[in-house]
């Protein structure tokens, strides 16, 4: 018999408690977990996020996170996170408004966790590949509740839409697709044929479920712009203008046989003219409104904004009319773009911690390689869909953002550093 047959279960299992690296593998394993539940379920996440920090705290090197926690990377989302907590002080909003609005902020105090874990953990690539089969399978999902919408996860499921909302689901499904170019150009280049074919099925599923099936207008308008960031990055012309052929062929080909996919653009011009002409609560008529009223509430408080909280009682002082029957009337705590939605609460200084963490995080990423590819396409999104809706605030596409930017930022940082120390060992490896 080996040592480790011999080895009674007690003793194994003290022996694991008192191993670092198992706690390192335990971190790793939750953080998969996380990824895998997001897109189907919110407590799931909080769950897996909470096990994730217990996890780390028994082996946790203080001094090391500490030094981590100085980084730009980390201070600009803890300092968000701290004016949301400072700006209840001057609301005028209930109580529990205050400490409900400061939840959707809460969340960017994992970002400098997983920025620290995952510099040191080998399996950053597991989290997104785990991630990725989650939505494979809920592609498939949406698939069979299109044709069956009783089996929906869900009472009242949309159509083509198993759990959640149409929303996360484009957003997942579009970031999916579009981070799958660069492992397609790549092993592409490698003449690595299968791999290739295999992950231009995976992409291409996700594009056509959103033709054909359910689709977003935000990821309408932010596929492209993304796909465009790849294209001038990673393509001479010449191939971008066969890409680009390609994809218009593609789309006018979905265009003509997806009614789904042309009912959804059309939205956008009739949303609009009933919303001019007889003030009819659209989804577009509703966001302009918001946006006017949140760019008056803004004014009124420039600096520090109106306090954690504020923006619904806001929007009922501002309302004219009988409630919900017109677009003016509306009443809401979320103007629908992550600018103004921190300008309201909190002003310039908020607007600019927000748009730094952007920029910083955007910087992090500039360089080759898969990690660097991911990160830079989760924080592109973010910011080009922060114009229509507060992504950064929301619960799933904010989630999406603090384990994108937090794994693959730690992935590129820990590649970094064994670059600039050849023959560094890899802490977190078992």
């Amino acid at each position: 018999m080996t040592a480790v047959a011999r080895e009674s279960v007690p003793a194994l299992l003290w022996r694991l408690w008192r191993d670092p690296a198992a706690w390192a593998t335990t971190v790793d394993v939750f953080a998969i977990l996380l990824a895998v539940s997001l897109p189907w379920s919110t407590s799931l996440v909080a769950i897996f996020a909470a096990a994730l920090l217990v996890s780390m705290a028994p082996f946790l090197d203080v001094r090391a996170l500490l030094q981590s926690l100085k980084r730009p990377l980390c201070v600009l989302p803890m300092a968000l996170f701290a004016l949301a907590v400072a700006g209840m002080l001057w609301s005028d909003a209930p109580w529990g408004a205050r400490l409900y609005a400061v939840g959707p902020t809460a969340k960017l105090l994992m970002l400098p966790v997983l920025l620290y874990h995952f510099e040191r953990s080998a399996r950053g690539l597991c989290v997104f590949i785990a991630f990725l089969a989650s939505c494979v399978l809920l592609t498939a999902m949406s698939w069979i509740v299109a044709f069956d919408p009783a089996l929906a996860l869900k009472p009242g499921a949309e159509y083509g839409v198993p759990v959640k909302n149409y929303i996360d689901q484009s957003q997942e499904f579009a970031l999916c697709a579009v981070v799958l170019a660069y492992p397609v150009i790549t092993l592409l280049r490698e003449k690595r044929v299968w791999p290739v074919a295999l992950l231009l099925a995976v992409s291409l599923s996700f594009i056509v479920n959103m033709a054909f099936v359910i689709v977003s207008r935000t990821a309408l308008v932010t596929m492209p712009v993304m796909l465009a960031v790849f294209a001038l990055l990673h393509l001479r012309w010449r191939h971008i203008v066969i890409i680009g052929c390609a994809a218009a062929l593609f789309g006018g080909l979905a265009w003509e046989t997806s009614p789904k996919l042309r009912g959804t653009a059309a939205t956008f011009l009739s949303d609009y003219e009933l919303y001019q002409q007889h003030d009819t609560p659209t989804s577009i008529g509703m966001r302009l409104q918001f946006w006017q009223k949140s760019l008056r509430f803004f004014t009124e408080a420039p600096l520090i904004g109106h306090g954690t909280g504020s923006t619904q009682g806001l929007f009922e002082l501002a309302v004219t009319g009988p409630r919900n029957v017109s677009a003016s009337s509306q009443v809401i705590a979320n103007p629908h773009n992550q600018t103004l939605n921190v300008a309201v609460q909190w002003g310039a200084i908020g607007v600019v911690l927000l748009y730094a963490m952007w920029l910083v995080h955007l910087m992090l990423f500039r360089g080759e390689g898969l990690a660097a590819w991911i990160g830079l396409m989760v924080v592109t999104q973010n910011i080009i869909t922060s114009l229509f809706n507060s992504h950064l605030s929301d619960f799933n596409e904010g989630w999406m953002y603090v384990l994108g930017v937090g794994i693959a930022g730690g992935m590129v940082l820990g590649a970094s550093s064994r670059t600039a120390v050849p023959g560094a060992p890899n802490s977190a490896e078992p």
